[in-house]
């Protein structure tokens, strides 16, 4: 009995201390969903053969955050991997480094090569990475799809990555190679008469529409999103500080065992919001600001985009009730035109809504009215343009890739709008965003339960929020 017993005990902490041990292969995902991107990509490359590269570790104590084209194709998250994909043999190979049992004795286990990894991945064959020194002379000749553009991992996006690359090159101190350039070079050395071919356009197209898997992960993104909105309206008060609003997201995110942010915090109170891209973070929150409350997190690799703004002391001034009161009009009227089609066809039907809602509209404050009728004519302007669009795509980057998009909407596309209402010579700047998914019906709109209502957002702001020493 006591042997029994002792047996017993054993097995049941080998359970609870495996079930403890850190994931080896994502969560987020099952790996048919990541097979299925391979074999789509293997469709389109012929005999050619994918060679791509992912993430290195850092030189900081910070958490491994894999690539984001290495991700979509294998959900592997492990630092140095090489991935190939083989159009001629039909075969896909992922190279992980050896197992660090002295690492792995500090930080946790991680995936290395062998048959688990092959059967946690759903990849045929998982090698040593050293092998790939023994491949590499054997593509010579061939055809190579890897990915140009560099990569991009926490808060990255392809435009600010594309920026940096372009200051690095100007920068005559810092005229590095990138990552994938070198990549390149040392794949010309060791194969002679390899042929490069660019293979971010595939992947982007692929990533333009969304799987449902992919939209359920973006819905949670959004939610936490909108959780630190409505958190951050019941908190806020002036003397607080923007950084103080910042810290409520960061809060709620991690609460939720997100990754951390998807870009950094727009918290911009008062004069600040007239900087669209504000980050500062050091004001503090006056009596009669409207306070700009942009973020979100990075969840599951999947991201989101969402902004609200508030009153500081909790209650719109009757100028800025008539301000903001147009503006959600004129938002109102674009989010209800849309659905599946031209982007043209549906800036025409909302700029017909805005019209109306102009003329039907009581303004007291001249420059209100001019703030309104420039938006409403700047829609105007863009109903010609065949390849207008109404926002900036969302998926695994904030600003993500869009080689999918022609100027038409199609279900599984998912975008916010974030239209300004500005006046520059007061420095007066309005703006909302919501993360919009097309339907073949019409839309989803993802964070429509934090409001944009002037009634209901002063209701919120009445209720008990998490800040300490909250004065109204």
């Amino acid at each position: 009995m006591k042997t029994l017993f002792c047996a017993s005990v054993s097995a049941a902490l080998l359970t609870i201390s495996l079930a403890a041990q850190p994931p080896l292969f994502t969560t987020a995902m099952p790996k048919e969903e990541f097979a299925a991107r391979r074999a789509r990509v293997m469709e389109q490359i012929g005999d050619g053969i994918v060679v791509m590269q992912g993430a290195t570790e850092t030189a900081a104590y910070e958490k491994f955050r894999q690539s984001t084209q290495f991700y979509y194709l294998t959900g592997v998250e492990t630092p140095r991997a090489i991935l190939t994909i083989d159009g001629k043999s039909k075969t896909t190979t992922l190279y992980l480094n050896p197992t660090n049992e002295r690492m792995e004795r500090t930080e946790g286990p991680l995936l290395g090569p062998g048959a688990q990894a092959e059967a946690l991945t759903g990849i045929e064959h998982v090698a040593p990475r050293d092998e790939f020194l023994k491949v590499a002379p054997t593509l010579g000749g061939r055809t190579v799809y890897t990915t140009f553009r560099g990569e991009t991992g926490e808060a990255g996006t392809p435009d600010r990555e594309a920026a940096h690359a372009a200051a690095r090159k100007a920068d005559p101190w810092d005229q590095r190679p990138s990552r994938e350039d070198w990549f390149m070079t040392r794949l010309r050395e060791k194969a002679p008469g390899v042929e490069f071919k660019n293979l971010d356009p595939i992947l982007d197209t692929m990533r333009t529409i969304k799987s449902p898997r992919e939209i359920a992960l973006l819905r949670e993104s959004s939610r936490l999103a909108g959780l630190a909105m409505m958190e951050a309206m019941r908190a806020a008060h002036p003397g607080m500080y923007e950084y103080e609003i910042e810290a409520i997201g960061d809060y709620v995110f991690k609460s939720h065992n997100a990754f951390g942010p998807a870009y950094f915090a727009l918290v911009a109170a008062g004069r600040n919001a007239a900087w669209p891209h504000y980050h500062a973070a050091q004001a503090q929150l006056k009596d009669g600001d409207l306070v700009l409350f942009d973020y979100a997190p990075d969840y599951q690799y999947y991201t989101s985009d969402v902004t609200r703004m508030f009153p500081a002391n909790g209650h719109f001034s009757p100028d800025q009730r008539e301000l903001y009161g147009i503006y959600v009009r004129l938002y109102q009227a674009i989010m209800t035109s849309i659905r599946p089609g031209k982007a043209t066809d549906i800036l025409a039907d909302a700029v017909k809504k805005m019209d109306a809602a102009m003329t039907s509209y009581r303004f007291t404050n001249p420059k209100n009215r001019e703030a309104a009728a420039r938006f409403v004519d700047g829609y105007r302007s863009r109903i010609s343009n065949p390849r207008a669009s109404l926002g900036h795509m969302v998926g695994l980057e904030t600003h993500d890739v869009a080689a999918g998009f022609d100027g038409e909407y199609k279900p599984g596309m998912v975008f916010t709008i974030e239209p300004a209402l500005t006046i520059p010579d007061d420095r007066v700047y309005i703006r909302l965003e919501d993360m919009l998914l097309i339907t073949p019906a019409g839309y989803e709109n993802m964070s429509s339960f934090v409001p944009v209502d002037p009634d209901a957002i002063e209701k919120l702001m009445a209720e008990e929020g998490m800040a300490a020493g909250r004065k109204r």
